[in-house]
């Protein structure tokens, strides 16, 4: 026991690099987490039928309000001061990483649906919940929580804060693409037409070849033929109005996108950077309101999600098994994949020598949760209820497993 003890002593007293010790090392990466937990904690006190203040309406309302304007807001003010062309050109392994976090997510997804087998329909719904994780929301708010500390391993806590805002929100504009094309084709309803297939009745999504008549619905009769002496402006609009349909770009522009593409082009150019995000600018009262309303970002989000898990994981097809299996697929075997992928970018030279926030934040993309916007999508093509299950035990977990991977990669970055 006496020689356990001097040796945890002696763990503590080594210096581990950055000057910082091994319990220094646990506690910069354990109290993000912490802050994280207690604000979750306290939307789910708010929400819970004790107090009762922020109900499901509440929620919803809180959600959009950050969505639509607090995140877009945090977005354009911290990505505009920091991005310029030369750094866009630099920053560019951000977005690619964020393809090969999903394409090595979904193979692991895949290699462990295989192997568990989880209830039809939901395979290509387990390699989606393993594959894709939150590169948004959950990364600022621990970028937040860390830099906020005087003593983290960063450097000043202002610029600690604006890189690691200005990384994350660089990728995001991907990440919305892959979200609204890729996952939402994987989450297409199975041939039944629904994930509820216990229910009797399934709708056809097509009459049989060999169906009645009766059973034929009325209105399925073919569309007549267009004219041939259509004009040509008519057929350049159908033609606009399919690729717009196809590529799914409603879904894709997003305030949050929009917000990010905005920055980057006022950023790249010179005098619009100059204009507007120089402090001593005319327009600069815009670029500070929006930093102001940005900043309640980080508070909202956690409160609604803190909110969101009073109702519990609900009633899920998905079985114990197929659950722990996507817990551990995201939480375990996804960040050392990624890990491995960032080490050999930076050996490769593909890196910005000497930014250790950089590579922080490629690691943050491989280690997060399950993505919250993957639920909505799911909702959207019906299985909502399965992905709300998942997404509040992996959330649950991730309280523990990101404290763990952020004590390795400070250990692995200083």
């Amino acid at each position: 026991m006496e020689r356990f003890l001097l040796a945890v002593d002696t763990m503590g007293a080594n210096q581990v690099g950055g000057g910082q010790t091994l319990l220094g090392t646990i506690k910069i990466a354990v109290l993000p987490i912490a802050k994280v937990f207690t604000m979750c904690f306290l939307g789910f006190l708010m929400a819970s039928k004790y107090v009762n203040i922020l109900p499901a309406s509440g929620r919803k309302l809180l959600n959009g309000l950050v969505f639509s304007l607090l995140l877009p807001c945090l977005i354009f003010s911290q990505l505009g001061q920091a991005v310029t062309l030369q750094k866009m050109l630099e920053w560019w392994f951000i977005p690619v990483n964020v393809v090969l976090s999903s394409i090595c997510g979904s193979l692991i997804g895949f290699i462990v649906a295989s192997i568990v087998r989880p209830p039809y329909p939901f395979f290509k719904f387990s390699i989606v919940q393993i594959g894709i994780g939150n590169i948004g929301n959950v990364p600022l708010v621990l970028i937040a929580a860390l830099c906020r500390d005087t003593s983290n391993p960063f450097g000043d806590s202002e610029k600690c804060s604006t890189d690691g805002t200005a990384y994350i929100s660089f990728g995001q504009w991907v990440g919305a693409i892959i979200l609204y094309t890729y996952v939402f084709n994987m989450l297409a309803p199975p041939p039944e037409g629904t994930f509820d297939i216990d229910e009797p009745n399934l709708p056809i999504k097509k009459p049989a070849k060999d169906a009645p008549m009766e059973q034929v619905p009325l209105l399925a009769q073919e569309e007549a033929p267009a004219e041939p002496d259509a004009p040509k402006r008519g057929k350049i609009k159908q033609i606009l109005v399919f690729l717009y349909d196809k590529l799914k770009l409603k879904q894709i522009l997003q305030p949050p996108i929009i917000a990010s593409i905005l920055a980057m082009f006022l950023g790249a150019v010179p005098f619009l950077k100059q204009l507007i995000f120089t402090t001593d600018s005319p327009l600069f009262f815009f670029t500070d309101s929006c930093n102001i309303l940005g900043e309640a970002m980080i508070p909202c989000i956690l409160l609604a999600l803190g909110g969101n898990l009073v109702d519990g994981p609900g009633s899920s097809k998905l079985g114990f098994r197929t659950t722990a299996a996507i817990i551990f697929g995201r939480l375990v075997l996804v960040p050392p994949t990624g890990l491995g992928i960032v080490m050999l970018a930076d050996k490769l030279g593909f890196l910005p020598a000497g930014d250790k926030m950089f590579r922080f934040v490629l690691l943050l993309q491989h280690t997060m949760p399950t993505s919250v916007l993957s639920g909505a999508v799911a909702n959207l093509r019906g299985c909502g209820r399965e992905a709300a299950a998942v997404l509040f035990w992996v959330h649950i977990f991730a309280i523990f497993s990101m404290a763990g991977w952020i004590v390795l990669y400070l250990n692995i970055l200083f």
